[in-house]
């Protein structure tokens, strides 16, 4: 049993509840969780996850100052931030470029390197580069992308024998579809 992956999976739990919730106090969590996810992924030869959570690391701490800036308190004193949608335009240009990095992403480690699955795991890396953007930039659009990721993510982690980790993504995915749904809500309420 890989005790790094279970903290790791424990850790996003927190952080992917916490986010649900609009609160500021997911970046920690988040933090700690991709820090032992790197070591996890590069040990499955999953470089573009390995990568992946160089990124998240310093996007949480980006994510995490622009959060605190935009808090507000709610009625209980905890803070929530305010959250919008992309135009119609802006999500062409996301899903674009997504494509391109994704699509580049892999073709560099199927060349290059020995990774398992290269261009489902440069997909997921890809999408979860502009999914965490778009979580930093408040924008509803981050879960949809999430829920696209976390059945991907599902596949790959199964396929790698990663159990405790595809659990987590199942976990995720249920997850991602309530914060779509309340994120949603809190955008109506606010206009």
């Amino acid at each position: 049993m890989n005790w790094t992956e279970w903290i790791a999976a424990l850790l996003g739990l927190a952080n992917i509840a916490l986010l649900v919730r609009r609160s500021v106090w997911n970046y920690p969590f988040g933090m700690a969780m991709v820090a032992l996810y790197a070591v996890v992924f590069f040990q499955a030869r999953l470089y573009g996850e390995a990568g992946l959570q160089l990124f998240f690391f310093a996007a949480q701490a980006w994510g995490w100052v622009l959060w605190r800036r935009a808090a507000r308190r709610d009625l209980d004193g905890e803070a929530e931030v305010p959250v919008r949608w992309l135009s119609p335009l802006a999500r062409l240009g996301w899903g674009a470029a997504t494509a391109v990095l994704a699509l580049n992403l892999g073709w560099v480690m199927h060349r290059f390197t020995d990774a398992a699955l290269p261009y489902a795991d440069a997909a997921i890396a890809g999408a979860s580069i502009a999914a965490q953007i778009l979580l930093g930039l408040r924008r509803i659009e981050n879960w949809v992308v999430w829920i696209a990721i976390d059945v991907a993510s599902i596949a790959v982690y199964i396929a790698k024998g990663l159990w405790p980790t595809a659990a987590l993504y199942v976990v995720f995915l249920a997850m991602s579809a309530l914060g779509l749904r309340t994120w949603i809500a809190a955008y109506r309420k606010a206009v």
